[in-house]
């Protein structure tokens, strides 16, 4: 395994002007970690993401020198995008920007990318309207599918939001879009955002996987307070360090490993403890759990 950090650990610590993201390089490469993946979120100070990295020469030069300078692999790069629009305008923004983005990987030599389908709140519950619309998400995922592929490049969907989270949703998007560089980035907390078992769900992704994010979480039942995320079945999450929440890591790591796959695992932490912290900690919890399997 190749173990690394997604940016998004350290969007705390990029909000608030400690850091920028090629500090974030020098930090990540001063440590174990032999990769990085670019969430574009991370480059923003709101967590929609407003990122101008795909027309930012000067930051993209920036990063492909710090990576050369530092040794860092880049692994992949994370950008959002919707396909569920009201408008075949808005469709076709979302497109330009999707293919935009992947020629920038192309440029800093990134051979994997993550794209979404919907935005995070895009209702997912019902499986009527989640069928009469995978057909148009299908279309999207072909198109950037086969873009890619021109550059070498195997794109993604996550389990992120509502509407593709639950495995199976996944798995049924991988099957009709039908391209050999269409896979999954698989991460491990989001499953729970649909409040399907984490363990069982890695399980079932990852042949498919692209990509894995290692990530906790604290779970409650009752509501907690502030700043808690409430799932779509009435649970309470909240990010963790990776193994001082209540994923059962020790059962998703053996998933892991059980499925053959031996590429990049990227620590992402989006909870309130330091950033630092959290991606020191974890990355130690991250070996030491791989190591005992």
């Amino acid at each position: 395994m190749q173990f690394g950090f997604s940016s998004f650990t350290f969007r705390q610590c990029m909000r608030d002007g400690r850091m920028s993201l090629l500090d974030v390089m020098d930090w990540i490469s001063a440590t174990d970690a032999t990769h990085m993946e670019i969430a574009t979120v991370s480059l923003t100070g709101q967590m929609s993401d407003e990122s101008t990295l795909d027309s930012d020469p000067e930051l993209i030069q920036g990063i492909k020198s710090k990576a050369a300078d530092t040794g860092l692999v880049l692994s992949n790069l994370v950008a959002p995008a919707n396909f569920l629009t009201n408008t075949v305008e808005e469709y076709k923004l979302n497109m330009e920007r999707t293919k935009r983005h992947i020629l920038t990987a192309d440029e800093l030599g990134i051979r994997l990318f993550r794209h979404d389908v919907a935005t995070w709140a895009t209702p997912g519950r019902d499986i009527v309207e989640f069928a009469s619309l995978l057909p148009r998400v299908v279309e999207a995922c072909q198109e950037i599918a086969q873009f890619g592929a021109q550059y070498g490049i195997t794109t993604s969907v996550e389990n992120h939001g509502l509407f593709m989270n639950a495995s199976e949703r996944v798995r049924r998007l991988i099957y009709l879009v039908d391209e050999p560089n269409f896979r999954t980035t698989v991460d491990v907390g989001n499953f729970l955002v649909v409040d399907e078992d984490a363990s069982t769900a890695v399980a079932r992704n990852a042949p498919y996987a692209s990509i894995f994010h290692l990530k906790d979480f604290y779970v409650r039942h009752q509501y907690p307070g502030e700043g808690w995320i409430h799932t779509d079945g009435g649970a309470y999450l909240l990010g963790a360090i990776v193994g001082y929440g209540d994923l059962d890591m020790r059962s998703i790591v053996r998933n892991i490993v059980a499925s053959g796959y031996d590429g990049f695992i990227s620590l992402e932490f989006e909870g309130i403890e330091d950033c630092l912290l959290a991606a020191t900690t974890g990355l130690a919890n991250m070996q030491r759990l791989f190591a005992e399997v």
